[in-house]
């Protein structure tokens, strides 16, 4: 008897002091969680800003930089703010040495870049020894660290090269509003970085010219803000905006000869049709190698050019599919031998490596299996192994790789074989960064010997949520619609769950291509603001559909045609899931997303009107006939040759359906999905007689910069509040 009661006074006791350690736990706070937040940088885990320099490593900080032996991990010295400043004088004195890298191995020359000059430093003999003007204002620039020449397309929308004597040679007449030059073509959608290529030694420059005249102006609002009420007229601030089934832009391919001073363009044909995916230069650089797509995205071309006449020499590769063909990543040449390159492709189902060998037009799978190479991170020249990024491990998880080019024996090169990876290799690729998250692991930093995989743990990040009170995240999987295809789930859960109570719960979306939520990152990848919304006694749940990212070609291309059917019935199986949790109250069920995710969350309430509640939909997609035609076409053809598919997604005909709250927020400078696709759903509203609520924020893109995005997780945060809690 004496030793029930004594049980159960210990029992009391304990349960007590959880009480009491659960009260004395700190609550987060959006300026805490949320991007933009006044407290978001302490409380995301530490970091290192790290570089090569050739085979040193060097830690960056604003006030000094440090050299870190890669065996021991242990830092010195090498570079103070007082020390760089002391060698450039009052005139160009800095405040910080965020602006200073490293191009040059084995010498003490960093760059400085500065607002208005680009300067080269001998940090060891303290003096500057070479500037370069910047000129302000400009729309595109790249900088050669060999020949040390700045190309830039200046604010009269011209592109000019200032070779490295200063001399500044201005290439074109003719850019405008409407012919556009060295920037970014086909609106970012093919892996394309930028719009100007130097070639190995900085001699040759390749430069993109979209000639947009065919596309319509689309206008874009400019409010004045508060503090511009002098100036109260609003703007107009128009974008090229080609839709589904409109003219695409008219892209040529430029090389400009800095020793002849001649510019000629690839003979690239009739581009009406046409992308231009990507662009290579060999080593030699005496060609260019393009990637061509055909407008139906179901064809692409790999042509060599010559790059001092213009002419196709050959066609190299070429690859389709009856849906789509995703563009593939630019052409890495073996650093040994420029006879071979390594190439992306899906062409086996899954994204692989394969090794191309130009004399032979050979080409030999160098990784192979059920799972993707997700980034190519370089070679280590004296092991010949080219090393990447993968889901080989898992599905939901990004492991660090070698492969041998030989022999094709893989070898996993991160420390933990838990979580994701990311690498960075030095010069010679024989020392490799290794930064990784694991679920229950904020943050660790290893250096990596690559040709054996030994590993010096650099940096362990402490865990910045210490002492508050932390919701439990969980991981797990569902069957599809489809019955077979497994899908992956996260559930972020209140920190004082009790199984027995019936919480809201939220289904927080995104749905489309190139993009997956879930994985084995920190927390299992969860979003801040849903760490916010457990806090507050809502359940979480997170679902990667088919159609998202990362789990190869066929779960890709799921919704081919008919963006979102497949989706939708998948996060049905999500909610069918739920039902079977008896700690979530399906009375109270919402639904959140954002751009494509806004798209699902409006689909979500209007086509099962009973079952959700309430929904925030942010920056949504409503028909996809005025979404912009490279990303549309490619996953749903024409609206001429898919009539059906375009009407069978479109959300004005299901306006009418709408019961729940739903609020849409859209930027009123959006340049992705553009305004008009929430006013014409807020049309079909008023049409019907529906009820949605909508808020929109003055000056801001797709997404909201800075301590807007504050004010946003709150607004989103006070609606569920005021209608799901």
């Amino acid at each position: 008897m004496k030793k029930f009661w004594l049980a159960r006074c210990l029992v009391m006791v304990a349960v007590i002091c959880a009480a009491v350690c659960a009260e004395g736990q700190k609550q987060f706070t959006l300026e805490d969680l949320n991007f933009g937040g006044k407290n978001y940088k302490q409380m995301t885990p530490q970091n290192r800003t790290l570089v090569w320099w050739g085979e040193k490593l060097v830690h960056t900080t604003d006030s000094i930089h440090y050299v870190v032996d890669v065996r021991t991990g242990k830092e010195k010295p090498l570079l103070t703010l007082a020390q760089m400043n002391d060698a450039l004088g009052v005139a160009y004195a800095l405040t910080s040495l965020r602006g200073v890298s490293y191009p040059y191995a084995d010498s003490s020359m960093v760059v400085v870049n500065t607002a208005k000059r680009r300067l080269l430093v001998d940090f060891r003999r303290r003096e500057m020894v070479w500037s370069q003007q910047l000129t302000s204002g400009r729309k595109a620039e790249a900088w050669h660290v060999g020949s040390r020449a700045d190309a830039y397309v200046s604010t009269d929308d011209n592109l000019y090269v200032r070779d490295g004597e200063g001399q500044v040679k201005r290439l074109t007449a003719d850019g405008s509003h409407h012919i556009v030059y060295g920037q970014t073509v086909h609106r970012s959608e093919f892996h394309i970085n930028g719009g100007l290529f130097w070639n190995k030694d900085g001699s040759k420059l390749a430069f993109y010219r979209s000639d947009q005249s065919r596309i319509a102006d689309y206008p874009l609002i400019s409010v004045p803000a508060p503090t511009e009420i002098p100036a109260r007229q609003a703007t107009v601030d128009s974008t090229k905006y080609p839709m589904a089934g409109q003219a695409i832009d008219l892209v040529s391919i430029g090389v400009y000869d800095l020793r002849t001073d001649r510019i000629i363009y690839l003979h690239t044909g009739d581009s009406t049709e046409h992308y231009y995916c990507g662009i290579s230069w060999s080593p030699d650089g005496s060609r260019i190698y393009v990637q061509e797509m055909n407008r139906a995205q179901n064809d692409v071309r790999l042509i060599a050019y010559d790059a001092t006449s213009g002419k196709a020499i050959e066609e190299l590769y070429h690859e389709s599919d009856e849906k789509y063909v995703e563009p593939g990543e630019p052409l890495q040449f073996l650093p040994w031998d420029p006879s071979r390159f390594v190439m992306q492709s899906s062409r086996s189902g899954y994204n692989h490596l394969y090794l191309y060998h130009l004399p032979t037009k050979s080409i030999t799978a160098l990784t192979q299996g059920e799972w993707e190479v997700t980034r190519f991170v370089g070679f280590n020249s004296k092991a010949r192994t080219a090393i990447y990024e993968s889901t080989e491990a898992h599905p939901l998880q990004i492991n660090l790789y070698g492969v041998d080019i030989a022999t094709g024996k893989r070898t996993r090169m991160d420390a933990t074989g838990q979580g994701v990876h990311y690498g960075l290799l030095s010069e010679s690729g024989a020392w490799m960064v290794d930064w990784s998250q694991a679920p229950d692991v904020p943050r660790l930093i290893d250096i990596v010997k690559t040709d054996s995989g030994t590993a010096q743990r650099y940096f362990t990040a402490p865990n910045p949520w210490e002492g508050y009170a932390v919701p439990t995240y969980k991981q797990g999987s569902i069957k599809a619609a489809d019955g077979k295809t497994d899908l992956f789930y996260r559930m972020v859960l209140p920190p004082d769950f009790d199984a027995t109570k019936r919480y809201p719960t939220v289904v927080y979306v995104y749905g489309g291509p190139h993009t997956r939520n879930v994985e084995a990152g920190w927390h299992w990848s969860s979003r801040s603001w849903e760490t916010y919304m457990a806090q507050r006694g809502y359940v979480l749940f997170i679902l990667d559909n088919r159609g998202s990212s990362r789990r190869g070609r066929e779960f890709a291309q799921a919704n081919f045609r008919q963006l979102g059917k497949t989706e939708i019935a998948d996060q049905m199986e999500g909610v069918a899931f739920l039902r079977t949790q008896p700690y979530v109250d399906t009375t109270r069920l919402g639904v959140h997303g954002w751009s494509f995710g806004g798209f699902m969350t409006i689909s979500l309430m209007t086509r099962y009107p009973d079952v959700f509640k309430v929904g925030v939909a942010g920056g949504p997609v409503i028909d996809w006939r005025m979404y912009e035609v490279m990303y549309t076409e490619r996953y749903m053809s024409t609206p001429a040759l898919n009539p059906e598919g375009y009407e069978r997604a479109s959300l004005i005909p299901q306006a009418k359906n709408l019961k729940g709250r739903l609020q849409i927020i859209h930027g009123l400078n959006d340049p992705v999905v553009v305004p008009q696709q929430s006013y014409a759903f807020l049309k079909a509203c008023i049409a019907a007689g529906t009820q949605p609520d909508f808020y929109v924020y003055p000056g801001e893109p797709h997404n909201m910069r800075g301590h807007q995005s504050v004010h946003l997780h709150e607004r989103i945060t006070r609606y569920f509040d005021d209608y799901l809690k």
